[in-house]
């Protein structure tokens, strides 16, 4: 067996029974239970799992969802305002008061991911975030329900992150 299998094993099961973490997921599915409209913001991989469950969470939690996403769009806004605004300023044309941003960043400390998670703060917005590598990451402390997988590895907290938002999903669907 190799050592990343045993690694993922060992940092799966730990987190999954961590209740923390337990907490924290409570809390998302409460927030996300009762949201309407859900935006979802991530870089790289974790871009990748918005697509996804903007799609989900539209066609089987019955949700209207956004999410940055679309390459026209991310070119657009970033040549218009800069990487570290675009996300935020797609937040100010298209979030309402009371709209729904789930934030994912692995490290937490993706620069357009925090002006964004702001922005959808001041605008009244409820917040779910999900982060990694650090406990203490800047993106941790802006949720209102804040899941941290705090392992450096980016497999593990983005494969964790999906499968947290598919438990939840699930949750709210069965």
């Amino acid at each position: 067996m190799s050592k990343h299998w045993s690694q993922y094993q060992t940092e799966f099961a730990a987190y999954f029974a961590s209740a923390e973490v337990q907490q924290a997921v409570t809390q998302a599915s409460e927030l996300l239970t009762k949201a309407d409209r859900v935006f979802f913001i991530g870089n790289g991989g974790s871009n990748s799992i918005c697509s996804h469950m903007m799609e989900d969470y539209m066609k089987m939690g019955h949700k209207r969802t956004m999410s940055f996403t679309d390459a026209a769009m991310i070119t657009c806004y970033a040549n218009d305002y800069g990487w570290e605004r675009a996300m935020e300023e797609w937040i100010i044309a298209q979030f309402l008061h009371g709209d729904l941003l789930v934030a994912i960043s692995s490290s937490g400390e993706s620069k357009n991911i925090l002006n964004a998670t702001r922005k959808a703060k001041e605008m009244k917005g409820t917040v779910i975030t999900l982060s990694g590598f650090n406990k203490d990451n800047s993106l941790s402390k802006l949720g209102d329900a804040n899941i941290v997988i705090p392992v450096k590895s980016f497999g593990i907290v983005e494969n964790f992150h999906s499968m947290l938002l598919h438990v939840i999903l699930d949750d709210m669907h069965l």
